[in-house]
This record gives C-alpha cells, structure tokens and sequence, in this order.
C-alpha cells in the first residue's frame, strides 16, 4: 500500500493503459482523482459492513452483527496493505485541504451510524441508560483501527477475535451466543 498520495493521473493513465489527457478529462486534477479515491472506498466499506446488518432489528443484536462485521472488514478490507481508509485517516489528519475534510466526512458519518444505533441500544433497553454513545463509538472504533497495524506490523493473526472480544467487552456483553435469537 503507497497510501492516496501515489493515486496520480499518471498512474491511472498507465493502469488503464489512456493517455493522461484521457484520465485528466475524468476527473481534471490529482485533487479530484483522489476525492474519488476516498469516496469508492467509503461506499464499498459502507456495503460490506453496514448494508449486511441494517435490516436487522434494532438493539444490541444488530450493534453486536455490526461489530462482528466491521472487524471482519478491517481484517480483510480487500486492499493490500489493510484498510484504506484508516490508512490515509493517519495520513490526513494533520493536513488542511480538500482531501482531509472529505475522510472527516466520511469518518463523521460512519461514526454517526455506529452512535445512532448504540442510542437504539440504550432505547431498546439493551445497553444501560447511562451508556455515554461518543464514547462507545471512540472504544469500538479504537479496536477496528488496531487491527491492520496488530496484523500487518507485528504479523499478530490473533487479532480480528482480540478486537471483537474488546468490542463485547465495552458493549457489557459476556456470552454473546446466549442472547435471545442466537444459537
């Protein structure tokens, strides 16, 4: 993984074997390229780990399934070098530009999801009322992140069952195969 600092018109146009007044003419600068770059990612993250879980019922079992599925995710995100989007997080964050306010973006609405059905949780009973959701959402996303450097930096494969029992953990939840509708 070269992170999106190597997405340039040149490369592209070299892959998909165009010129780069071919490439440039799609999307007119590296800039834009890489806006793409960040929202493909966040669309195909959102439809392997969101959209498998959305249907289900609100509440802690759906909250767990989310987990379960985040972690599979940052385990094997499909890109090499791990995912994507944590990777250019660590290489934004301390920039100003277009491309750092489009990951904070992306990262606020995936945060707002997690936070939404944490607050569903609570509602449902499911999670005590004095459950504090930013800071749920902070431990829960602190788990998926480490995964790629526990994995790929220390070569640890413990990792994907380590996050999700850190992810239970924070949840309250001991034995998560005795909750109502598991097996």
């Amino acid at each position: 993984m070269e992170g999106l600092d190597s997405v340039t018109i040149g490369r592209l146009a070299d892959r998909l074997g165009m010129s780069k007044a071919g490439v440039i003419g799609q999307f007119g600068s590296k800039e834009r390229l890489q806006l793409e770059t960040v929202d493909l990612v966040a669309k195909d993250a959102r439809a392997r780990v969101w959209e498998p879980v959305r249907h289900l019922d609100t509440g802690l079992p759906r909250l767990l399934a989310l987990c379960a599925s985040w972690v599979r995710y940052a385990a094997d995100p499909g890109y090499p070098g791990g995912c994507l989007l944590t990777q250019v997080t660590y290489d934004y964050d301390g920039r100003d530009g277009a491309v750092h306010d489009r990951i904070a973006a992306v990262r606020t609405r995936w945060r707002d999801i997690v936070r939404r059905d944490i607050e569903l949780a609570v509602a449902a009973g499911d999670l005590p009322p004095e459950t504090d959701p930013p800071q749920v959402v902070f431990g829960l996303e602190s788990l998926a992140v480490g995964i790629t450097p526990a994995r790929l930096l220390h070569g640890d494969s413990r990792t994907e069952d380590w996050a999700l029992r850190g992810m239970y953990a924070i949840l309250g939840v001991k034995n998560p195969a005795a909750l109502p509708g598991r097996e």
